[in-house]
């Protein structure tokens, strides 16, 4: 989140950065104009209540010496009147002011290419080779469909579209590579955590959520304001929100599974088959809070491990800068790993790594003490590591065979109690 002062002292850099995003800077005009109506009112308001400070002395010398106060007592009360009625419109134009400046998206990093969609990302890496089949590859719902182990149909009748009921082994090579995941964000240094599913507004508010992207969440209906998370990112970072704390506790770098939650607000006739874009999903998210200084390394390093993932499972995949146009609301910068599904025969997202620079820490008041001892808002970043259904259906494509089995990775065998392929019973 920025602040105002930030904006009013940067004005023209805001306008510049902003507008490569496609983002309507009239908002920008309209933190000028509230930002100067709080200083006026701030002003007005320390000057009445100076005013009732000098009156209020001289209602005391009036009654000392024994003289009537009553004119200067009315003048006092009709001055707090005055106080009041400021304080109210200062209260309404600060959190206008606030939720203005919390739908502002953060500043792109000046490496971040321009364009407006993802047809204008960069490639930057390419891995792995296209494999050639022999038969024409079949898409995952297919092949789970015909398998007897991807069951859409149960998984409306339970809850509607969107949903999926996993069966046998699909169900088990799912689980396998959650365990995976996690093992091998462990070896790499990460603190593994389970963390609520149901959380609060203020911590939707502290990783960008909230206000902005309330209709992609799913609100439980009650008096308590408690959402399902759409990724384990929001709980991850908001473990040390409001926290002041040593330098020395830095880098801590988390990772967790947790199902995530998404209404998928305006993909309406987007993925309406299969298992990319569903109202519930698992995944195994990293996430790092870093020294201010530290974040382009960091950044370097999620990327990698994510990238790992696919390359120790074989994988074909992308590494994609995203664009300006492209970039999520809280990301400074972005990199898009896309694995290739020969079903759709296309390179689909299966991961996102985020460099948030200071702007969810400001959110969530996350910092520490520097090396002068002052107050320094973290970096925090966050990434898919992987994204666990989207990975399944790439491995369900990528290792198909002709007769509709599925070989399962090698790396994965420790974890499917010796099964290597996956077959109808």
């Amino acid at each position: 989140m920025h602040s105002a002062n930030s904006i009013v002292d940067n004005f023209e850099q805001y306008q510049v950065n902003l507008k490569k995003r496609g983002f309507d800077i009239s908002e920008i005009d309209k933190v000028l104009e509230l930002n100067k109506q709080r200083k006026q009112l701030t002003t007005e308001v320390e000057k009445l209540r100076s005013q009732v400070k000098s009156s209020s002395k001289e209602i005391g010398a009036l009654k000392k010496a024994g003289e009537d106060a009553s004119l200067k007592m009315e003048e006092v009360g009709h001055l707090k009147s005055q106080i009041e009625v400021k304080n109210n419109l200062l209260d309404e134009v600060n959190n206008t002011l606030n939720n203005v400046l919390a739908c502002i998206p953060n500043l792109i990093d000046e490496n971040v290419p321009v364009g407006k969609s993802d047809e204008d990302n960069l490639e930057v890496k390419r891995w792995g080779e296209i494999k050639d089949y022999s038969f024409k590859p079949l898409e995952h719902w297919d092949l789970g469909e015909r398998l007897g182990m991807l069951d859409f149909e149960s998984g409306a009748k339970l809850s509607g579209a969107r949903f999926v009921v996993y069966r046998s082994q699909l169900a088990k090579l799912e689980r396998a590579l959650i365990n995976f995941f996690l093992d091998q964000h462990e070896k790499a240094g990460y603190e593994e955590l389970i963390t609520p599913y149901i959380v609060n507004k203020e911590t939707m508010y502290g990783t960008g959520q909230l206000p902005k992207f309330e209709d992609d969440l799913f609100k439980i209906d009650d008096e308590r304001d408690w959402y399902l998370i759409p990724t384990a990112e929001v709980t991850l970072t908001n473990l040390k929100r409001g926290e002041l704390f040593p330098r020395e506790e830095l880098p801590l770098k988390y990772t967790g599974f947790t199902p995530c939650f998404r209404s998928e607000a305006g993909s309406y006739g987007k993925d309406t088959k299969g298992l990319i874009r569903l109202h519930q999903f698992n995944k195994v998210e990293m996430v790092n809070i870093v020294e201010a200084e530290k974040s382009e390394e960091a950044h370097e390093a999620m990327v990698r491990q994510a990238e790992l993932m696919l390359e120790l499972l074989e994988l074909p995949y992308r590494t994609m800068l995203l664009c300006s146009g492209d970039i999520g609301f809280g990301a400074r910068k972005c990199f898009d790993l896309e694995v290739w599904l020969p079903g759709q025969q296309k390179y689909r997202e299966i991961s996102s790594v985020s460099n948030c620079w200071d702007f969810q820490a400001r959110r969530a008041s996350i910092r520490y003490r520097g090396e002068d001892n002052k107050p320094k808002f973290a970096h925090t970043l966050n990434g898919s590591g992987l994204a666990v259904g989207r990975t399944l259906l790439a491995i369900m494509e990528n290792y198909q065979q002709e007769d509709g089995s599925i070989l399962v990775p090698k790396v994965l065998a420790p974890y499917m109690g010796g099964v290597d392929k996956i077959s109808k019973k």
